[in-house]
C-alpha cells in the first residue's frame, strides 16, 4: 500500500470512529494520526505535541490497531490507563471490530506486584524467618482476609485481580497478598501456576495486538532487560513529559540497615553455617559507616563507606550462595522470599560500592517510623540507555500537551535520547542507522483559542519569593485573587508549609468559602469537594500539577506561587546540573530551567480543559518576567493573553464570578 493510501485509510477508519463514539472529528487529530501511521510505517522516531481537547488518545490508537506487529502503549498515570482500558479502547474496539484486516484485540499488562497472588492468598505470606503466617492479628487482619476473599472471587469469575480493582488497603496489607518478581515461585514450581492472575495477564498480552502498561514495567523491560513485556515493534509513550523521571525512578535503588536486618532474618533458617550472621554485623559496619556520613550527595564515597558497601557486597554474596537451591518441582516461598532479600541487597551494594561516574550516590534521611536513613542511588541520565537499548531498537511515538519547551522539541527530544541534528522536515526521508536515528517533530495544536480563554497574570509589583516561605504582600496577593473568584482556585504551591500558609490565611480572612488543603483527605475525595462546590479552593503540591482535571467553573483561577525550579539541594538534580556545567552547557538552563518549564506547563495547563473554560492563570513570582530565563519559560507555556496588572486580572475574575 502506497503512503498516500495508507494516509486516507488511516483517516477513513479515524473519521468512522469519531462518528461511532459521537465525538467531532478535529483537524489536530487528523494530523496526528497521519503522522503516527507514517512513524510507525517508515520506522522513525516521533514526538507529537497535542493540547489537551486534541482527541491524542483516538490519533494514536487506531493507527495502532491498523500497525501489522504489536504495538506497546505506554502511560505514566493510573488515571490515563484507567481511561484507555475503560474507556477509549473499548469503544473504539466496538466502532472498527467489524473492519476486514483490523486486529482490535487489547491486554493490560503491569508488574507482577500489581497482581494477587493465589499462592500467598491461600498459604499465606512467609514472615521476617521464612515461616508462613496464615493471617496477621487486628484490623490488618481483617483487611487481609477481605482481601483474600475478593481475591477467590476474582479467580472464580476469571477476573484481573488487578490492585486498582481491590477493595480499598494500605500498601502493607496488600503485600500480605501479593509478590515482587524475585520472590514469586514461579508458573512452573508455583501449585496454582495455572491460575495465576500474573501469568494470565501476560499470556492476554502475548495474544494481542495492542498492549497497554507503565512507563515504570517498560523501563523495566527495555532499559534494564528484564523480559517483562511480550516481544513488540513500536511503542506509543504517552504523557512522555514524565517518561525520564519515570525510568528514573525505576532505576533507583535503596539501601538501609533495615533492608540488611530483615535480609538475613529471612536467610537465617536456610543457612547452615554463619553466613547469615555475617550479613547482620554488616549491617552494623554500614550503620556506623552512614552515620558519620553527611545528608545529601556523595561526591567522594570515604574509606569507611566504601569499606563498608564492600562488606555488605561480599556479605550478601556469600549469604546467597550458602542458601540452597531448590530441589524437586515444588518450591518453598520462604526459601524464594530470602533469596530474593539477599540478591536485592546484593545488586545494591555491589551498585553502590562502584561508584560509577554515570549513577549519583546520596544519603536520603527518612523519619525513624519509616525505617531512617538510607544510601540512594540512581542514574545520572537516562538520555544514553534510552538511545542504546529502546530507540536504537524499537519505533517509539512520544506524545504529550507539553513537549515543546522554549517554544522547541530540541530540550526534549535530547533528554529522550534523540539528537536535535537528527531531526528531519516533513518532506524529508532519511535511512536509519546504527548511529542516525531520524526522529520528527510536531506541534498539531489545541482546539482551545488560549489568547481569548485565559488571561497569564504575572505579579511583577511582589518581591522575588525567598527562602522563609509567604510574606505578608503574597498573602494578600492570594486573599485578593481569591476573593475575586469567589472560591473556584486551584492553588499550586511549592511545598507543603506554603500550600498550608496559604490555606490558614484564607480561611481566616474569608471564611464564607470552603478552603481544602491537600493532605486532610485523600485526594480523590478533595477532588469531589471542589467540584462539587465553586466557592471552594483547593491548596496542594506537586501531585496536583499534573493530571487533575476539574473543567468548568469550578476552577476559574489557577495559583502559582513561585516558578518550579528543583531544590538546590536536591542530589539528582543538583549532580545533572553540574555535569551539564562540566561537558560545556549550560546546567542551569538544561536542568532547572527545563524542570520548571515542565512543571509550569502542566500547572497552566489545569485551567483550560474545554472550549468554554475561562479564567486566570496568576503566577506571583516576578521572576517570570524580570528575568533573563523568562522568555523560555513564558514560551513553554500556552499562548495566554498576559499582563502585569493586579486590577485587569481581579476584574477578569470577578466578571467570571458573576456569571
Amino acid at each position: 500500500m502506497t503512503e498516500a493510501a495508507e494516509t486516507t485509510k488511516v483517516a477513513a477508519l479515524l473519521a468512522e470512529a469519531v462518528e461511532a463514539l459521537g465525538g467531532q472529528e478535529r483537524p489536530g487529530q487528523v494530523q496526528m494520526a497521519d503522522a503516527v501511521a507514517r512513524a510507525m510505517a517508515d520506522d522513525e522516531h516521533l514526538l507529537v505535541q497535542a493540547g489537551t481537547g486534541t482527541g491524542k488518545s483516538l490519533a494514536y490508537l487506531v493507527p495502532s490497531l491498523m500497525h501489522d506487529k504489536r504495538v506497546v502503549v505506554a502511560t505514566a498515570t493510573l488515571a490515563l490507563q484507567h481511561q484507555l482500558v475503560e474507556r477509549d479502547i473499548p469503544r473504539l474496539v466496538d466502532a472498527l471490530k467489524a473492519k476486514p484486516g483490523i486486529d482490535t484485540s487489547f491486554a493490560v499488562l503491569k508488574g507482577r506486584s500489581n497482581y494477587a497472588c493465589l499462592h500467598r492468598v491461600r498459604e499465606g505470606a512467609p514472615d521476617d524467618q521464612g515461616a508462613l503466617v496464615e493471617l496477621p492479628s487486628g484490623s490488618m487482619g481483617a483487611e487481609v482476609l477481605k482481601l483474600r476473599e475478593w481475591a477467590e472471587k476474582e479467580s472464580e469469575a476469571g477476573g484481573t485481580g488487578e490492585k486498582d480493582n481491590a477493595p480499598r488497603h494500605t500498601e502493607k496489607v496488600w503485600r500480605q497478598v501479593s509478590v515482587s518478581h524475585r520472590e514469586c515461585l514461579s508458573k512452573a514450581k508455583c501449585p496454582f501456576g495455572e491460575e495465576c492472575f500474573a501469568e494470565r495477564a501476560r499470556e492476554r498480552a502475548a495474544e494481542s495486538q495492542l498492549i497497554v502498561t507503565n512507563h515504570s514495567l517498560l523501563a523495566i523491560d527495555a532499559i534494564e532487560g528484564v523480559p517483562m513485556i511480550p516481544e513488540y515493534d513500536v511503542v506509543v509513550v504517552d504523557e512522555a513529559h514524565e517518561v525520564t523521571a519515570r525510568i528514573t525512578q525505576a532505576a533507583t535503588d535503596e539501601l538501609s540497615v533495615g533492608d540488611l536486618e530483615r535480609a538475613a532474618r529471612r536467610a537465617q533458617r536456610y543457612v547452615g553455617g554463619d553466613e547469615a550472621n555475617d550479613l547482620d554485623d554488616a549491617a552494623g559496619s554500614l550503620q556506623d559507616a552512614i552515620a558519620r556520613t553527611e545528608t545529601g550527595r556523595i561526591d567522594r564515597i570515604e574509606e569507611q563507606l566504601s569499606d563498608a558497601l564492600v562488606l555488605v557486597r561480599d556479605a550478601a554474596r556469600a549469604c546467597l550462595s550458602a542458601i540452597p537451591k531448590e530441589s524437586g518441582e515444588e518450591a518453598d516461598p520462604g526459601k524464594n522470599q530470602a533469596r530474593g532479600g539477599v540478591q536485592e541487597v546484593f545488586n545494591t551494594a555491589e551498585r553502590m560500592a562502584a561508584g560509577l561516574d554515570s549513577d549519583v550516590l546520596w544519603r536520603n534521611d527518612r523519619d525513624p517510623s519509616r525505617g531512617g536513613p538510607q544510601l540512594c542511588v540512581a542514574p545520572l541520565q537516562v538520555w544514553g540507555p534510552m538511545r542504546d537499548k529502546l530507540l536504537s531498537d524499537k519505533t517509539v511515538v512520544f506524545t504529550s500537551a507539553t513537549l515543546m519547551l522554549g517554544g522547541d522539541f530540541s530540550t526534549v527530544a535530547s533528554s529522550l535520547g534523540l539528537k536535535p541534528d537528527e531531526r528531519i522536515s516533513t518532506e524529508e526521508t532519511v535511512p536509519r542507522t546504527e548511529d542516525v536515528l531520524p526522529w520528527r517533530g510536531i506541534d498539531v495544536g489545541s482546539p482551545f483559542n488560549y489568547g481569548q480563554q485565559a488571561i497569564l497574570y504575572v505579579a511583577r509589583h511582589l518581591p522575588p519569593p525567598g527562602r522563609d516561605g509567604l510574606v505578608k504582600a503574597q498573602l494578600d496577593e492570594i486573599v485578593d485573587l481569591v476573593d475575586a473568584a469567589d472560591g473556584r482556585t486551584l492553588g499550586l504551591f511549592s511545598s507543603k508549609r506554603a500550600a498550608e500558609a496559604a490555606a490558614e490565611e484564607v480561611r481566616k480572612r474569608l471564611p464564607h468559602l470552603t478552603t481544602l488543603a491537600q493532605g486532610e483527605a485523600q485526594l480523590a475525595e478533595l477532588q469531589k469537594q471542589f467540584v462539587a462546590d465553586p466557592h471552594t479552593c483547593l491548596f496542594g503540591t506537586l501531585s496536583l500539577w499534573q493530571g487533575l482535571d476539574v473543567p468548568g467553573e469550578t476552577c476559574q483561577l489557577v495559583l502559582i506561587d513561585r516558578i518550579p525550579f528543583p531544590r538546590p539541594d536536591d542530589p539528582l538534580m543538583s549532580a545533572r546540573q553540574k555535569a551539564a556545567d562540566r561537558s560545556g552547557g549550560n546546567g542551569f538552563m538544561q536542568v532547572a530551567a527545563t524542570h520548571a518549564a515542565l512543571l509550569l506547563a502542566q500547572g497552566t495547563g489545569r485551567l483550560i480543559r474545554t472550549t468554554t473554560d475561562r479564567g486566570v492563570v496568576a503566577v506571583l513570582d516576578p521572576r517570570l518576567v524580570t528575568a533573563r530565563y523568562g522568555n523560555f519559560l513564558k514560551a513553554s507555556l500556552p499562548p495566554m493573553w498576559t499582563t502585569t496588572d493586579p486590577q485587569i486580572s481581579r476584574n477578569a475574575l470577578k466578571r467570571l464570578a458573576a456569571g
